[in-house]
C-alpha cells in the first residue's frame, strides 16, 4: 500500500476529532483543520512575553539595522517581476526577509515593521503569474531545475504563510498562496508530471549524483497551508513528497529510521541546512498524520545531531574531513571533527538557525528539555556570535580558531550591500528566542530561558497571571521570578533545570525545592500574589577536552566552558591568543576563574583564567569581534611540559 494512501485524513474528520487545534496552539485566527497529535508545549500568544537587557538589545539591533534597515524588498520582488534572476535561488531572498520579520512582528507589534511588510507583501502579490506561480522562472519553463525554481517557490510560501499568521489574515494572502500552491500540484508528480526528485540542482552542482534535497523541503509549507485549509490536495501532495524520500537516489526518511548517522546520509550532498528544513515537514506531516515511521525518523535524526553533529558553540557542519565540496555547509560528524585543523570552513549560520527551529519543534511535540538545552547553546555562542555587532547582518559559517567570520559563500550584491542566505536567516534565529522562552501546557507556565522578561499570560482558569523575571543571567546564575496570578488558583509552573546546572537551588518562598539537572522541575500548589520563586544555577568553570576524530593533530587542545557560555581567547585583546597554554584545574576539571572588567566595551563578559605561566584573559565567544579581521582561539593548545 502506498504512503500517500494510508495516511490521508478526510475533511469530513476534522470536526470529530476533539483535539487541539494549531489556532489554539499558536495564539492565531481559526485554523480549518485539526491535528491527530496533539503538542505537549504551546506558544504563548503574540505579544506576551517582553525580553529586557541582555537578549532585547540583539534583538532589537537586528529589527532597526536589518528588517527596518537597508533590505533591498522591492529588488528582491524584482526578481520575480523580471524573471531574468541572475544566479541560481536568489528568489529565496524575498521569503526568507519576510518570514523573521514577521515573527519580529509577532514579538513587537511594531506598527512601522508592519507597514514594512505589508507594502513587500502587495508588491509581491502584483507579480503572480496567470498559471499562480510566483517565480522567477516564466510559464514556459516551470517547473525549473538547476535554478532552484523550487526551493525559491517554496520560501514565497514560508514568506505568505508567516504573514497570514502573524501580521494580517488578508484574505487575499491566503489566496494568493492556495494559488500558487495548486500551481505546483500541476506541474509536480507522478508522469505525465515531473518528479519532484528529478528537480534541483544538487549534487550535480559539484560533480556527483542527481539529489536535489531542496525541492522536497516543500513539505513544510504544503502541511502549513493544510492546517489552514483543510484542503484534501494539500495533505496529498505532503504525502507524496514523504512517499518520494527527499532525494533522487536515497529515502531520508528510511535512513534516518535505519540510525544513519547524519554525515553518510544523502550520498556525496549530506546538506545540513536542507536536510533538517525537510525533517521540519516531516515533523508536521506526524503532527497531521500519526505516522510513526516519520516519527521515528525526526527523533532518530534529532539524536544523532545532538550527539555527533553539534559543535561546543551549538552549531554543526564542516568541510573535512568528509565533503569538502559541500563549502562546510554538509554534516561531518562535526561533534568529534571540531578540533580538525584542517576545516577551512564551518557551521553555516543558516545551519544553527534551522537546527534552533528544529529543536523548537521537538520540545513542543515531546516535552523533553533537551532540545531547549539545545537551543540556549547555540543562542548564547553560535547565533550571537555570528551576528554583526552593527546589527547588519550574521556571518556565513564561523570557525572555532583562526578567522571567526568568514562572510563569503552564495549571495548576491545589491550595490554595495551584500546579501547572503546566511545574514537573511540569523535574524530568525533571534526571532525565535520570545516563542520559545516561556511556554505552556494544559496545568500552566513552563520557563525555557531565564533573560530577563515580563510575561502576560493565562492561568489554565484562563485568569489573568503575570510572571516577571529578575535577572541579569547569563552574567551571573541567579534568578529572581515574581508570580502574580489575579486570584489564587492551583496550577503547575515548569522550570527548566540545564543539563549544564550540576547543582541548581529552587526556592519557593524561601523553601528549597527538590531538582535535578537536565529535568523540568515541576512547582505545584495554590499560587498567590507575591509568591516568589528564586533560583541559583551552578555556574562552576569547567575545562573541556578536545573530542578525538579522525585527525590525530586535532587531539591536543582544551576549551574552557562557564555556566552554557563558551569563553575564548580574543586578539583584539591578547597578541598572545593562539599561542599553547596549559590550564590549571583541579581532578574534576574545574577551574577557578575570576570575573574581571572587560577591556573593550563591545565585550559582554571577560575572566581572569588561572594557567601554568600565569592569567589569560578569556571572554564569551560570542563578543568576540572578528568582523575587522582579528582572529579568535576557542580551543586551546595545550603546551607540552
Amino acid at each position: 500500500m502506498k504512503l500517500s494512501t494510508f495516511c490521508r485524513i478526510p475533511a469530513r474528520r476534522i470536526a470529530k476529532t476533539g483535539i487541539c487545534t494549531l489556532s489554539v496552539l499558536l495564539g492565531t485566527g481559526p485554523f480549518v483543520s485539526a491535528q491527530t497529535v496533539t503538542d505537549r508545549f504551546a506558544p504563548l500568544p503574540a505579544g506576551a512575553v517582553r525580553l529586557t537587557n541582555f537578549l532585547e538589545n540583539d534583538i532589537r539591533n537586528s529589527i532597526e539595522h536589518w528588517n527596518k534597515g537597508e533590505l533591498p524588498y522591492r529588488e528582491f520582488v524584482e526578481f520575480f517581476r523580471s524573471q531574468a534572476a541572475p544566479q541560481f535561488a536568489l528568489g529565496e531572498m524575498w521569503g526568507k526577509a519576510v518570514r523573521s520579520g514577521c515573527m519580529f512582528y509577532r514579538y513587537t507589534q511594531d506598527p512601522e515593521l508592519k507597514s514594512i511588510l505589508k507594502a513587500t507583501v502587495e508588491d509581491l502579490l502584483s507579480v503572480q503569474n496567470p498559471n499562480g506561480s510566483i517565480s522567477c522562472t516564466p510559464e514556459e519553463q516551470q517547473p525549473g531545475g538547476e535554478n532552484g525554481d523550487l526551493w525559491e517557490r517554496k520560501y514565497v510560501m514560508l514568506g505568505l504563510d508567516e504573514y497570514y499568521r502573524w501580521v494580517e489574515q488578508n484574505p487575499a494572502v491566503l489566496e494568493a498562496l492556495k494559488k500558487h500552491a495548486d500551481c505546483l500540484i500541476a506541474q509536480i508528480g507522478h508522469a505525465p508530471k515531473t518528479e519532484i526528485v528529478d528537480l534541483g540542482w544538487s549534487a550535480t552542482n559539484i560533480g556527483h549524483e542527481a539529489c536535489h534535497i531542496e525541492s522536497s523541503t516543500l513539505l513544510e509549507p504544503f502541511m502549513r497551508l493544510y492546517n489552514w485549509t483543510g484542503e484534501q490536495r494539500y495533505l496529498d501532495f505532503a504525502s507524496y513528497i514523504v512517499e518520494s524520500g527527499g532525494t533522487k537516489h536515497f529515502d531520508l526518511i528510511q535512513q534516518a529510521c535505519d540510525n544513519t548517522l547524519p554525515y553518510k546520509m544523502s550520498g556525496h550532498y549530506p546538506k545540513a541546512y536542507e536536510m533538517m528544513s525537510m525533517f521540519e515537514g516531516v515533523v508536521e506531516y506526524y503532527r497531521a498524520t500519526g505516522d510513526e515511521r516519520c516519527k521515528q525518523a525526526f527523533m532518530n535524526l534529532y539524536d544523532n545531531i545532538r550527539k555527533n553533529e553539534i559543535t561546543i558553540i551549538g552549531n554543526a557542519g564542516a568541510d573535512q574531513p568528509y565533503h569538502p565540496y559541500v563549502a562546510g555547509e554538509a554534516w561531518g560528524n562535526t561533534a568529534f571533527e571540531q578540533t580538525n585543523p584542517d576545516i577551512t570552513r564551518m557551521m553555516e549560520t543558516c545551519v544553527g538557525v534551522t537546527w534552533l527551529k528544529f529543536c523548537s519543534q521537538i520540545m513542543r511535540l515531546t516535552g523533553d528539555p533537551s532540545p531547549v538545552d539545545e537551543i540556549e547553546k547555540y543562542v548564547y555562542n553560535g547565533l550571537l556570535g555570528a551576528m554583526k555587532p552593527s546589527g547588519d547582518g550574521f556571518s556565513y559559517v564561523n570557525l572555532l580558531n583562526g578567522n571567526k567570520v568568514v562572510n563569503y559563500g552564495w549571495g548576491w550584491h545589491f550595490g554595495d550591500f551584500y546579501v547572503t542566505c546566511c545574514n537573511l536567516n540569523g535574524p530568525m534565529g533571534l526571532a525565535y528566542i520570545p516563542y520559545v522562552a516561556v511556554m505552556e501546557d494544559d496545568r500552566g507556565p513552563i520557563v525555557n530561558l531565564y533573560n530577563a522578561s515580563e510575561i502576560d499570560m493565562t492561568t489554565p482558569r484562563k485568569r489573568p497571571l503575570k510572571l516577571s523575571l529578575e535577572t541579569d543571567f547569563p552574567l551571573t546564575g541567579n534568578v529572581i521570578i515574581e508570580v502574580t496570578p489575579e486570584k489564587k488558583e492551583e496550577f503547575t509552573l515548569k522550570l527548566r533545570i540545564p543539563s549544564w546546572s550540576a547543582n541548581t537551588v529552587v526556592k519557593v518562598n524561601g523553601k528549597t525545592q527538590e531538582v535535578a539537572p537536565g529535568t523540568y522541575a515541576e512547582l505545584t500548589r495554590k499560587w498567590q500574589a507575591g509568591d516568589r520563586i528564586e533560583v541559583a544555577f551552578d555556574m562552576t568553570c569547567r575545562v573541556i577536552d578536545a573530542p578525538h576524530g579522525s585527525n590525530r593533530k586535532g587531539d591536543n587542545f582544551q576549551a574552557v566552558v562557564w555556566g552554557p557560555i563558551v569563553l575564548a581567547r580574543d586578539q583584539n585583546i591578547d597578541p598572545d591568543y593562539d599561542k599553547p597554554v596549559r590550564i590549571i584545574a583541579d581532578e574534576n576539571g574545574i577551574v577557578k576563574i575570576r570575573k574581571v572588567n572587560p577591556t573593550l566595551p563591545t565585550t559582554r563578559i571577560e575572566f581572569a583564567v588561572p594557567t601554568a605561566d600565569g592569567e589569560i584573559r578569556m571572554t564569551d565567544y560570542a563578543s568576540v569581534n572578528g568582523w575587522e579581521g582579528a582572529k579568535i582561539c576557542t580551543w586551546l593548545p595545550v603546551k607540552t611540559e
